[in-house]
């Protein structure tokens, strides 16, 4: 994302009605009250599922707002969001969590060494390249970490398209974006150094739960 962008994510935290707009002009509204954490039971329960299993240090890989990071705190759980949005990591730490604002593809701390790492809200799309994300997390993680990582609906297919991000006065520029459905995950966590453990639907949402192949993990010095 580039300054407007930014400036559309930001109005969209602040409760502006803010969108997605894709390349074929289908638009959906950000959400961002399940980004808040203020949705309903469905994403509450959810949520509950993408964090339940956490009980080591866990990196929340485009945290956004912090609330899965500040959940994992509430419940003594070691945890660290990264963001690149500056907005977004000013009210993960407004919730007493920690957070930084970093490119998720450069250096982070403790690489090699998390026992979790979450994908969550569709942040398996980032970069537009679910490989290359996948690739990147299994860096993060120690050997036999654990990567729990939301998909989309059965049946979407694996597609990377152009998006960009609109509101009311501001447009944003396109960039790429991808949406992987949850029967390709297997499949991609082959390719990836993963091992698919399990999936479920928890409120409507797809997760699916991936362990790091020890064979292909290497420590970072």
């Amino acid at each position: 994302m580039i300054g407007a962008d930014f400036d559309i994510f930001d109005r969209a935290l602040a409760g502006e009605r803010c969108w997605m707009r894709a390349a074929d002009g289908t638009r959906h509204r950000l959400p961002t009250r399940r980004w808040l954490g203020l949705a309903g039971v469905g994403d509450r329960r959810a949520d509950r599922a993408l964090t339940s299993c956490c009980d080591g240090p866990t990196v929340d890989l485009g945290c956004g707002p912090g609330r899965l990071v500040a959940a994992l705190l509430q419940r003594g759980v070691l945890a660290l969001g990264v963001d690149i949005s500056p907005t977004a990591v000013a009210i993960t730490r407004f919730r007493g969590a920690p957070a930084l604002r970093r490119d998720l593809f450069g250096p982070l701390p403790g690489a090699g060494r998390w026992s979790y790492a979450l994908l969550a809200d569709g942040n398996i799309g980032i970069g537009g390249d679910p490989g290359r994300i996948l690739t990147r997390t299994a860096d993060l993680l120690a050997p036999d970490g654990l990567a729990i990582v939301e998909f989309g609906l059965p049946g979407s297919g694996s597609v990377t398209r152009q998006i960009r991000l609109e509101s009311r006065s501001r447009v944003g520029s396109w960039f790429p974006w991808a949406s992987v459905g949850i029967d390709h995950a297997e499949q991609l966590a082959r390719a990836t150094g993963f091992q698919l453990l399990s999936t479920a639907e928890v409120g409507g949402r797809h997760i699916a739960w991936l362990r790091r192949r020890a064979s292909q993990a290497v420590i970072a010095s």
